[in-house]
């Protein structure tokens, strides 16, 4: 699958870093996608003229410098496969467009997937799998309910575990990163109803971010139904987190006053005395820290531009002395293995340096050796219930951050 269209179109949005905040900044309107993609593109050949990482390399077959950490006989493993995943993905798709899972798991299984192929340069409605990104984008849309939150299955009006009532929140944040990811990339209507389920997916965010809760749990976000106390864990958090950075990304309004309220939440699930962060900032203590949660809470701090701070060095240090050391290992009770991975990788990319060079190796080791023959990863026993899909999505996604095509995970 080398034969990528120029990814200059599907490598980034335009943006800016706020001097004092470390946000980003930008006009106040979302913009036509046919000017985000020329903008896209500028963007994208100055990066290529002063050497930064980006989606050209992928289409030359050149190696991104962020790969460099790896011998080249290694990276191109990992472009095999990654390319191996996604022709596995692609066989899989149904016919409504979406990849399977449990009905509860949509449409983030399907956002997941749509990810992955973006990050390996492959865009909606041109190349080898564009026409099946298109679609999958639209079984994405027609997902969200009127009152803007996406969810395949109805939640129930009480806390069912691992039904739509536990997993809607998750659905909600990543397939809203998903779209405002993709927003610059399509065109027409599709572009005009993915420009309106943004819309309408972050006043949904913002509803579910200030209801009534505890001290502790406020600007965070949890499950769409409470389930008794914590009110907001970092897990949820950080997918709305990327959302709201995406979406501001592709010049969406997004207050600061959001981002603020949910950095404090984030904040103080940091637990300085163990050197890493909890999954929730009432209680829970050292059994809520794991490789998951820590990197979910450095990717949070890098979605506000402080992937730089004391506590985000902290948290890479922490990460840094509890390598995972076989595939499938788990740390921590709220471990999920390539759960983790997935944040492992964006948090060592964020972080750079040695973070990058001594996290992001030996986990390409133990993915690509569990890979099977048909390109896709066989799921762990506790998500096991989603999907092969999942799995192989979250994988590829893992492996991906050298190409640098996810404007979100940028540095």
């Amino acid at each position: 699958m080398g034969n990528l269209l120029t990814p200059a179109l599907s490598s980034t949005s335009v943006w800016r870093r706020g001097r004092t905040t470390g946000w980003f900044s930008f006009m106040s309107e979302p913009q036509a996608p046919v000017f985000l993609a020329l903008l896209m593109f500028s963007a994208a050949a100055a990066r290529g003229a002063d050497g930064g990482a980006g989606g050209d390399a992928a289409a030359a077959g050149t190696t991104p410098p962020m790969a460099a950490v790896l011998p080249a006989a290694e990276w191109r493993k990992v472009e095999n496969g990654v390319d191996r995943a996604l022709a596995w993905l692609a066989a899989r798709q149904a016919a409504d467009g979406s990849f399977p899972t449990l009905p509860q798991g949509q449409p983030a299984v399907t956002s997941l997937a749509i990810m992955a192929f973006l990050s390996r340069g492959h865009q909606p409605g041109a190349g080898p799998y564009g026409q099946q990104i298109n679609r999958a984008i639209d079984y994405v849309i027609a997902c969200q309910m009127p009152d803007g939150l996406f969810s395949y299955q109805t939640p129930a009006p009480v806390y069912q575990m691992r039904r739509a009532s536990h997993t809607a929140s998750y659905n909600h944040g990543i397939s809203g990163l998903m779209l405002a990811e993709v927003y610059g990339q399509v065109a027409g209507a599709r572009a005009k109803a993915v420009r309106q389920a943004i819309e309408k997916a972050l006043q949904f965010t913002r509803e579910l971010q200030i209801r009534p809760k505890t001290a502790e749990d406020r600007g965070g976000w949890r499950y769409l139904r409470v389930n008794g106390s914590p009110d907001s864990d970092l897990s949820v958090t950080a997918w709305q987190l990327m959302f709201l950075r995406s979406a501001r990304n592709s010049e969406f309004n997004v207050p600061q006053q959001y981002v603020e309220e949910a950095m404090a939440f984030v904040r103080r699930c940091w637990d300085e005395r163990a050197g890493g962060f909890r999954y929730a900032a009432a209680g829970m203590g050292e059994d809520g820290i794991g490789r998951g949660v820590t990197a979910a809470g450095s990717v949070s701090l890098a979605m506000a531009g402080q992937h730089q701070t004391k506590m985000a060095q902290a948290a890479g240090d922490w990460l840094l002395a509890h390598p995972f050391r076989r595939y499938g290992e788990y740390l921590g009770g709220h471990e999920k293995f390539i759960y983790s991975t997935l944040y492992w990788s964006q948090a060592a990319a964020q972080l750079g340096g040695r973070y990058w060079q001594q996290m992001y190796p030996p986990m390409v080791d133990l993915i690509l050796k569990a890979q099977t023959p048909d390109g896709s990863w066989r799921s762990e026993a506790n998500l096991a219930e989603f999907g092969d899909e999942l799995t192989t999505a979250m994988a590829v996604l893992s492996l991906t951050p050298p190409y640098q095509l996810l404007p979100v995970y940028q540095r």
